[in-house]
């Protein structure tokens, strides 16, 4: 099987490989990927260094190009890695595909905000003086991805940094690294100068904390697990170093007794559960008013009896595997801790089997939760929900707010008066109103508050805050 290498100063290299496991078929190996070592991290960030000066004053349209040119080869191959995607991560084939074609809209808006770079020419308060305000690229950029989205998160951090003029150094998660190892080969090909992307695949314990280590490094962009977003954060004030960190959520959705009961039950469910529960942005905590409370719990236990648990590659999938063994005993045994605790398991929590060997387990819903439990309070990052009965909004809106999270919160109401209120007063960097709690838009600002999030928003031309740094200039006439 042939090896997938690093890219480093434009070549690649390296024979030391891991295997990709298939979480749908454990029997598959979908590739073998180069694992880095401190030399290659090394070598990595000085080609990136070097790189620089010239990446950092390139023409616009040499960017435009290079990244329109990216986002035409992943729409025209997103069947292809579609299904790399849904064989590596466990994502169905449909919600693989979609995140795909994200990743190829994201990379034809950053081509697009290469040719709307723009600054501002204001008057000085003292006379015969101009001032002008421009932004310059950061550096050196490190990036450090999580599993859960394997092409889509790198793609809206490495397109805006090659967008501004930075160079890049970058580490997908060891889990996943196919769809990461593509997208750097697209963007190869599509004639980026050597050493501006750099491509460097192993385990964090060794790759990121190399990154982390490197006082050449102008800024690092993390998503992942909030334990090593601390560290990412400690290490870069070490080195007065700019970071964005993405994190963890703990996100509420609220369901008021006004509510259209299906719309509910279909944006919890999505919410809870699609994409196997594994993203920042789902729902494990549905609060939900008294008076639509046992009404809600059935038919959300109907719609849960519907979905179908299999292979990510087949056709009418609803939920994928768990990504491995070790996510699957995270899940498993907040399941056993959320019975210790008391809550009511309504409806699934068991591993099943199927066709091929993989991490298999149904949907689960607690009810007769309480916001004080560990269930309610700590990111299990699996299909594992739990509903909180409230009295009244009032009450939802509190519960809501108190966790130590803040990514994302969602309301299901036909009150407009309530929808207005929870938008302005729910405490979260993103609010859904008659929506599923996870899914946005690739064209405007993604990020949190509270424990979720640290520094300037993703995503859209709010991505600029980040990977650009101001400069006032002063002339005069």
């Amino acid at each position: 099987m042939t090896i997938h290498q690093n890219l480093i100063a434009g070549e690649w290299t390296g024979s030391a490989a891991a295997e990709n496991i298939n979480p749908s078929d454990t029997n598959e190996v979908v590739g073998l990927y180069a694992s880095a070592t401190l030399s290659d991290v090394a070598d990595a960030i000085a080609a990136a260094k070097a790189a620089f000066p010239a990446w950092s004053r390139s023409g616009i349209l040499e960017r435009h190009t290079i990244l329109k040119k990216a986002s035409e080869e992943i729409l025209a191959r997103k069947d292809e890695l579609g299904a790399l995607l849904a064989r590596e991560e466990g994502k169905t084939l449909p919600e693989a595909t979609g995140e795909t074609i994200r990743a190829a809209q994201i990379f034809e808006f950053f081509a697009g905000e290469a040719l709307r770079l723009a600054g501002e020419v204001l008057p000085s308060v003292r006379p015969n003086i101009g001032v002008e305000i421009t932004r310059e690229p950061l550096g050196v950029i490190g990036i450090i991805t999580p599993w859960n989205f394997p092409i889509a998160i790198p793609a809206w951090k490495i397109a805006p940094a090659l967008c501004y003029g930075n160079t890049v150094v970058f580490k997908p998660a060891d889990l996943v690294p196919g769809c990461s190892w593509a997208i750097v080969d697209i963007l190869n090909r599509a004639g980026l100068p050597k050493g501006v992307l750099n491509l460097v695949m192993g385990k964090g314990s060794v790759v990121g904390q190399a990154m982390l280590d490197s006082p050449a490094i102008s800024g690092i962009t993390f998503t992942g697990s909030t334990g090593t977003g601390k560290r990412v954060a400690l290490a870069s004030v070490e080195h007065n170093r700019k970071f964005q960190l993405e994190m963890g959520g703990k996100n509420p959705m609220v369901v008021l007794d006004d509510a259209d009961l299906n719309v509910a039950v279909e944006a919890a469910a999505n919410s809870a559960f699609f994409s196997t529960g594994q993203r920042c942005t789902a729902s494990s905590r549905l609060i939900v008013t008294e008076g639509i409370h046992d009404r809600f719990v059935a038919a959300l236990t109907e719609k849960l009896k519907g979905l179908n648990v299999d292979n990510a590659m087949k056709s009418g999938t609803h939920i994928g595997p768990v990504v491995d063994a070790k996510q699957l005993k995270t899940d498993t045994d907040y399941i056993e801790i959320g019975k210790s605790e008391g809550a009511k398991l309504a409806f699934g929590g068991e591993i099943v089997s199927r066709d091929t060997p993989g991490f298999y387990l149904q949907p689960t819903l607690f009810t007769e939760a309480t916001n004080q439990m560990r269930i309610s309070r700590e990111e299990i990052f699996g299909p594992v929900a739990s509903v909180i009965r409230v009295k009244d909004y009032d009450e939802a809106l509190a519960v809501a707010n108190d966790t130590p999270f803040g990514l994302s919160s969602g309301i299901a109401t036909t009150s407009l008066k309530h929808a207005t209120h929870f938008k302005r007063n729910a405490e979260a960097g993103m609010v859904m109103v008659n929506l599923p709690t996870a899914g946005v838009d690739f064209h405007v600002p993604f990020g949190g508050r509270k424990g979720s999030s640290f520094g300037s928003r993703e995503q859209g031309k709010y991505a600029a805050e980040f990977f650009t740094t101001v400069k006032t200039a002063y002339t005069l006439a």
